[in-house]
């Protein structure tokens, strides 16, 4: 399970270099076609319908909103009296959005670019933007396979191989919640920033040459605890994208709630094609909630680990506390979140501070802080 010692291989970790710029080429072409979707594109026949749903989720809803609408006729009865028949029928929500013919859909509701698009041309860019996705994330991922391979052991011994894998996480994570026909392709554009940034880092600041590992961590562990911790954390920065997204869309629609119109802020033109508060909210929570289970098994892992290692469960070591740390805040995150008082915004900026937490316990101890988890590569 690549945890012996082993020669590194020079021709495969050069090979694993050029997959890792080929992908990072092939994001940069995939992150300029969902930029082209967002400029040129309309709103999606899939997003509306997911938007709709969203409306007819949110307890706050009207009676339009939650999908129904009463429909009267007035029938004669046979002894001269007047009865009165309701039915329910389907309801068509109107927010100021145009005909479906007119590219913003018949429920009006607002919505994210790619998703079936009524805009041909911009679908097809959408399109091209997941499939240069898919190709980037293959070479991404016989880019980190290969730096394995060189001197057969798992590759995340340090933080430009964990950043790597980090950042195919990412982007494996929108590809999966699209595969899972979820409507999410409006979210492939901060994906791709995040994991472009990340890639950036690691192969400037962060990049070390293919080596062993360092007798601590030649362990079956790795393959366990830090890879856990590897999932999460790409599952995380999708979540924090998303919330980001809700908090910029939720006060778009308190604006317009208010009467202050639209068009208020440069952002009202992308944010009125994103799915609604109610939906990003939901999402957020969905995502952050999937994985914190995964965390809590990461966090007892390496404690497992460590009394192995260190012959002590805890020790309070730096990288140790702030795994506690980001656990305490996705734990209160969640808490808040499923409390009628704390739902939206507040539960929002919890989630914030928690992906914080995130970020600091991969670069921050491993960069500036000494301690036994000091496995960086770059100190």
């Amino acid at each position: 399970m690549f945890l012996g010692a082993a020669a590194v291989k020079v021709s495969l970790a050069n090979v694993s270099n050029y997959l890792i710029y080929s992908a990072i080429f092939v994001y940069l072409l995939a992150m300029l076609a969902y930029c082209a979707e967002w400029a040129f594109g309309s709103r999606g026949r899939v997003a509306r319908i997911s938007a709709a749903h969203a409306e007819r989720a949110s307890p706050t809803g009207t009676e339009a909103d939650t999908g129904t609408a009463r429909q009267e006729a007035r029938v004669a009865g046979a002894g001269g009296g007047v009865s009165t028949l309701v039915r329910a029928a389907p309801a068509v929500v109107t927010r100021g959005g145009r005909d479906g013919r007119g590219g913003h859909g018949r429920t009006g509701v607002a919505d994210g670019p790619g998703a079936a698009g009524t805009d041909e041309q911009a679908d097809l860019l959408g399109r091209i933007a997941v499939s240069l996705t898919v190709l980037g994330f293959l070479l991404h991922a016989a880019g980190v396979v290969t730096r394995g391979l060189s001197v057969m052991r798992l590759p995340w011994g340090n933080m430009y191989e964990f950043s790597c894998v980090f950042a195919l996480t990412v982007v494996a994570t929108h590809l999966v919640l699209l595969a899972a026909g979820k409507n999410v392709r409006w979210l492939g554009l901060p994906i791709l920033i995040a994991a472009l940034l990340i890639l950036g880092l690691a192969v400037t600041v962060l990049y070390t040459a293919s080596e062993q590992l360092v007798p601590a961590l030649h362990s079956y562990w790795l393959g366990v605890h830090v890879s856990a911790m590897i999932i999460c954390s790409g599952v995380f920065c999708a979540g924090f994208a998303v919330t980001v997204a809700y908090l910029a869309q939720e006060s778009r629609e308190g604006r317009l709630a208010a009467g202050e119109g639209q068009g208020r802020s440069r952002l009202d033109g992308i944010l009125e094609r994103l799915p609604t508060a109610v939906h990003l909210d939901m999402l957020s929570y969905r995502i952050n909630a999937l994985v914190f289970p995964l965390w809590t098994f990461a966090i007892i892992a390496g404690s497992i680990w460590a009394e192995k290692a260190w012959g002590r469960y805890w020790g309070w070591d730096p990288k140790e506390t702030w795994s506690f740390i980001t656990w305490i805040a996705y734990a209160a995150y969640l808490h808040a979140r499923s409390t009628a008082g704390w739902k939206g915004r507040k539960a929002a900026y919890l989630a914030l501070v928690a992906f914080a937490c995130v970020l600091f316990n991969f670069y921050g101890v491993n960069l500036f802080v000494a301690g036994k988890h000091s496995y960086a590569g770059v100190r």
